[in-house]
This record gives structure tokens, C-alpha cells and sequence, in this order.
């Protein structure tokens, strides 16, 4: 099988090159500025703004399903309407599409959130998230979505840096004891995607940890897996702050658990291996 990874040259991304190339797919991604340091996968340069280059890559890559782990942020043009282009392009090609989405769609009034909960973003980002999952499935109805929470693992998610250089004092800042996430291995989220992705199956998906921990806690564990002094790590309130966004949002994945052999593990238990 054919696999294309677009935004392979990125934390999750890469992940997924490892994997896919590990499990004997021929592999594809794509890189925004530079390729990954991989040699497994053949490396494609793309913009999402750009409709003529999406419809060459698959055109060139002919894959049997494309795993979309891009992101550009808040930018509205690459966040929400890139993925859509991308939709379109797979579906007038007869392309699997398996979309990444985030738990930023959610507002945390409800704070615990299955499959069938509809997006209500605050942020401009949830925004541009909850719009590419519509687009998506509007244009591309077999397509499916897997939102996730916090990615975690191998010291080098930007949530590890942190607490890395918070431990350190290198940088200012808390972490937030009423901000609360599921957080999810990158190795498990990334296995649980390319299972999803050989299922076939359409639609709205959660893929995230078994735990739900505020992000003090999350520093915490991180500190206690990687030997640092977990006393160093600063703690404060979101709601004190003037940073936008939901506090508690809880992705239930239990519904999509139960369709597959991969097994999201919460943070306790990844975190008790040191890196």
C-alpha cells in the first residue's frame, strides 16, 4: 500500500514516515520547507494553498490513502482551506483521506467531548480546525477525521521543551493547574492513525490519552520520567492569564478504542519509561 503523509517532516509526521516505512508501505511525504531526515519515504515539497501542486503530488504519488498531519497554526489559508483543497483533490483522484484535527475545536463549557459533539471554537485556530473538518467531509464524504489532544514523547514535543526550559529557568512562564487535556504518545497516536487510516471507515474520530491531566501535572510527569527537579517547574492559572482558549476539554475515545487493536495509553502509564 501507497501511503502519503502530508507534513511528514514534523513531530507527528515523521512518526508516521517511521512507522508506515517499518510496517512495509511505500512510503510518500511532504515537507513545507525541508524534507525530513528520513531516506525511507520519497519527499515531496507542498503548499496547501496551492490546488495545481496538491493535484501533481498525488497525480506523481498515485496513493492508495493520504494521512494529513499539516498544520499552519492559525493562518486561515493553510489551516482551514488547505486541507478542503486537499479533500477535493483526493476525492476527484479516488483517494483515501485521513485528516488530523485537534481538541482546539472545543470551547470546554461541556468538558468531556464524544464524537458526535459539535465544534464550538474560541480561538482562531479551533476555528480554522473546526472549518477544514466540515469542508473535508462536505466535499469528500468518505473521507475521516481523528481529532487529538496534547502529543507527547521522545523529549521532543514543544510541551516537553517547555518544561524543559522551565525547569531550567531558561524561560518564563507557568503551567497551568485548570488546563486540562488527554495527552497521547506520539508512537500510539501514530500506529492508531495508520490502522484507522487501513479500516476504511469515514467520519468523525478521537484519538487521544486514556488520562486527563492538567498541564502542571503533565509538567510533572514529564520532569519525574526525565530525572528533572519537578519543584523548579512554576505554577499559575489560565483564567488568570491572557492567553485565549478553552481550560477543560476532555476528548472520550472510547467509542473509536474499541475499533481498533492499538491501544492509546494514558499519560501515567507512558511517562513512567524515561527517554
Amino acid at each position: 500500500m501507497t501511503t502519503l503523509i502530508i507534513g511528514g517532516s514534523g513531530f507527528l509526521g515523521s512518526e508516521l514516515v517511521r512507522q508506515a516505512t517499518e510496517a512495509g508501505h511505500t512510503t510518500a511525504a511532504t515537507y513545507a520547507t525541508k524534507p525530513g531526515d528520513t531516506f525511507t519515504a520519497a519527499w515531496h515539497h507542498l503548499d496547501l494553498r496551492n490546488p495545481e501542486l496538491i493535484d501533481a503530488v498525488l497525480a506523481e504519488v498515485r496513493p492508495r490513502v493520504v494521512i494529513n498531519v499539516s498544520s499552519g497554526a492559525a493562518d486561515w489559508a493553510i489551516t482551514a482551506q488547505g486541507p478542503i483543497r486537499l479533500a477535493m483533490a483526493a476525492a476527484q483522484h479516488g483517494i483515501r483521506l485521513l485528516h488530523v484535527s485537534s481538541d482546539a475545536i472545543f470551547s470546554g463549557l461541556r468538558v468531556h467531548y464524544d464524537e458526535s459533539c459539535l465544534p464550538d471554537p474560541v480561538t482562531p485556530y479551533g476555528a480554522a480546525k473546526a472549518a477544514a473538518e466540515t469542508g473535508i467531509l462536505a466535499v469528500h464524504p468518505d473521507a475521516a477525521v481523528a481529532r487529538t489532544s496534547l502529543i507527547i514523547g521522545h523529549g521532543r514535543s514543544a510541551h516537553e521543551q517547555t518544561v524543559y526550559q522551565l525547569a531550567a529557568g531558561t524561560r518564563a512562564g507557568a503551567l497551568f493547574t485548570d488546563d486540562v487535556r488527554c495527552p497521547v504518545y506520539v508512537g500510539d497516536l501514530a500506529a492508531a492513525l495508520l490502522e484507522l487510516a487501513s479500516l476504511e471507515t469515514a467520519g468523525i474520530h478521537h484519538l487521544a490519552g486514556a488520562d486527563a491531566v492538567s498541564r502542571f501535572e503533565l509538567g510533572t510527569l514529564i520532569a519525574g520520567r526525565d530525572g528533572l527537579d519537578a519543584s523548579r517547574l512554576p505554577a499559575g492559572l489560565r483564567a488568570d492569564s491572557p492567553l485565549p482558549g478553552a481550560l477543560d476539554v476532555r476528548l472520550d475515545s472510547r467509542a473509536t478504542q474499541q475499533k481498533l487493536r492499538t491501544t492509546l495509553r494514558g499519560v501515567r502509564e507512558f511517562c513512567r519509561t524515561a527517554i
